[in-house]
C-alpha cells in the first residue's frame, strides 16, 4: 500500500494496478477507504490497498474574500432583473464533501454566469432566501412574489429572471401565475439539473434561455428549461401546465396537456402558440392572499375514508388525486366513501378530484360513480395539474370574498391552468 498524504480537497492521481485515476479527494468515514470525485462529476470509492503510488496535483485551499464583481452595463442591452433563491443552480462543488453549497453572494453567481451578461444587463439582484424547494412554504411563494413585483413595477426593467430549486419549482411556477395579476412582463423560473462545476450542467443554457425569454414580449409566468438530454434548445413552458417527470434527467421538465410556449436558443425565440403580449404600461397587481388549511391526498386501493374526518378537523379543503376519470369507491367492495364526502362537504368543506394518471381529463359522466361523487358536492377539476390545484386552492380559500363560490372559482380560468380542449402533442 502506497503511503498518501492526501487532504479532502487535494486535486491528485493515484495509480492501480491497471488504471489511472485523476480527481479530487473527498472526506471519508473510513480510514481503508479513499473518495475521489472524478473529472466527470461522479464519486468513486478505493480501498487504499489497491492503490500503487499518488501523487498530489494541486493542494486544497480555502476560498479567501470573493473577489467584487462590478455589473456592469453594456451599450445596446435591455435591463433584466434577478431573483435567487437557492436549488442546484445556486450551489457549487464543495471541494473537501464532494457535495454542492450554497454561492454565497451575488458575485459569485455572475462569476458562474457570466454568459448571461452578453444578453441582458442585470439591473437588479434580489436574493430574498436560499433554500431548499423542499423547505419552501408558501410564505416563501409570497416572498418571491413580492420580489418580483418590485422589480417588474421598475420601468426601465423588460423582465425577471427567478433561480429555482427543481423538485417543487411546478409549485411555485402555480404561486406566481396566481399571485401576479395581470401580467405585464416576463417572469421567468429556471433551475438546473446538475450543478455547474459538472461537465454535464445544464445550469449556463437554461439560464441563458431564460434571459432570452425575459427579454421577449411574452408576458406570463413561464419555466425554462433544456427540452431535450442535449445542450441545442430550452422550452419556456407555462407555469400552471409543466411538471418535474424525471429525478435527474436534464429535461426533467414537461408540458401536461397543453404545448410549450415557445422554443429558445441563445439568440433565438420560435414561439410555438399564441400567448399573452406585454404591455409595459400596464400594472401588475399583486394579489397573495393564501390558506395554508389545505391538504392533499393521493387515493389507493383500500383506503380508509376516515382519512377525511381528519383533514375536516383542521383544514378548510383538500385536493384527491383519484383513480380513472375521477373515482373513488361508493359503494361496491364495502368501502364507501360517499358518507363522508357529503358530510364534510355540507359542512363546508372543500374537495377536489384531480386524475392520478397526470395526462388527461377528467369526466364525471361517464360512468355512475362519477355521478355520484359529483352530486355529492366533489369538484372535478377536468385537466387540472394535481400541484397547480393545490396551490390554486388555497389561492381561492384565502378570499375572504369568495365564500361559498369554491366551486365556481376553482373551474374558472385564471392562468391557463384549465384548457377547453386536451392537448398533447409535443412540439
Amino acid at each position: 500500500m502506497a503511503i498518501l498524504n492526501f487532504n479532502p480537497g487535494d486535486e491528485v492521481e493515484i495509480r492501480l494496478a491497471k488504471d489511472e485515476l485523476r480527481g479530487r479527494v473527498l472526506e471519508s468515514g473510513e480510514r481503508d477507504i479513499l473518495l475521489l470525485k472524478l473529472d466527470s462529476g461522479y464519486n468513486i470509492g478505493i480501498m487504499r490497498d489497491n492503490i500503487l503510488a499518488g501523487k498530489v496535483i494541486k493542494r486544497f485551499k480555502e476560498d479567501k474574500e470573493e473577489e467584487k464583481i462590478e455589473l456592469k452595463r453594456k451599450d445596446g442591452l435591455k435591463n433584466i432583473g434577478l431573483v435567487i433563491t437557492g436549488g442546484t443552480i445556486a450551489s457549487k462543488l464543495d471541494p473537501q464533501t464532494g457535495g454542492v453549497k450554497w454561492l454565497t453572494n451575488v458575485n459569485e453567481f455572475i462569476k458562474f454566469y457570466p454568459e448571461i451578461m452578453d444578453i441582458a444587463n442585470i439591473k437588479k439582484i434580489d436574493v430574498p432566501f436560499m433554500i431548499a424547494s423542499e423547505s419552501m412554504t408558501s410564505e416563501h411563494w409570497i416572498k418571491i412574489a413580492e420580489c418580483v413585483k418590485k422589480i417588474l413595477d421598475d420601468n426601465e426593467i423588460e423582465g425577471v429572471i427567478v433561480t429555482h430549486g427543481t423538485d417543487f419549482l411546478g409549485y411555485t411556477g402555480a404561486a406566481l401565475s396566481f399571485f401576479l395579476r395581470d401580467l405585464n412582463k416576463p417572469v421567468v423560473l429556471t433551475y438546473s439539473q446538475r450543478s455547474i462545476d459538472r461537465a454535464s450542467s445544464d445550469a449556463n443554457l437554461n439560464l441563458q434561455c431564460a434571459a432570452e425569454m425575459a427579454l421577449s414580449d411574452c408576458a406570463e409566468v413561464m419555466i425554462v428549461g433544456h427540452a431535450t438530454i442535449n445542450d441545442d434548445f430550452c422550452y419556456a413552458m407555462p407555469g400552471t401546465k409543466t411538471r418535474k417527470m424525471h429525478t435527474s434527467k436534464r429535461d426533467a421538465f414537461k408540458v401536461i396537456n397543453d404545448l410549450p410556449i415557445a422554443k429558445v436558443f441563445p439568440g433565438k425565440v420560435e414561439f410555438l402558440r399564441k400567448y399573452r403580449v406585454r404591455d409595459n404600461k400596464r400594472k401588475t397587481e399583486l394579489d397573495i392572499n393564501f390558506n395554508d388549511k389545505i391538504g392533499l391526498v393521493k387515493f389507493y386501493p383500500g383506503q380508509d375514508p376516515s382519512i377525511l374526518d381528519f383533514y375536516a378537523l383542521k383544514y378548510k379543503g383538500i385536493i384527491v388525486e383519484a383513480s380513472g376519470l375521477g373515482h373513488l369507491p361508493v359503494s361496491e367492495s364495502g368501502i364507501n366513501w360517499l358518507p363522508n364526502l357529503k358530510r364534510h362537504i355540507k359542512n363546508g368543506f372543500v374537495v377536489c378530484v384531480t386524475a392520478q394518471t397526470i395526462n388527461g381529463r377528467l369526466d364525471p359522466f361517464v360512468y355512475s360513480n362519477g355521478r355520484e361523487l359529483m352530486d355529492a358536492g366533489v369538484i372535478f377539476l377536468e385537466d387540472m395539474l394535481t400541484e397547480t390545484a393545490f396551490v390554486k386552492l388555497g389561492f381561492v380559500l384565502g378570499h375572504r370574498g369568495w365564500i361559498g363560490k369554491a366551486k365556481e372559482k376553482m373551474l374558472e380560468n385564471f392562468s391557463g391552468e384549465l384548457n377547453d380542449r386536451l392537448i398533447t402533442n409535443i412540439i
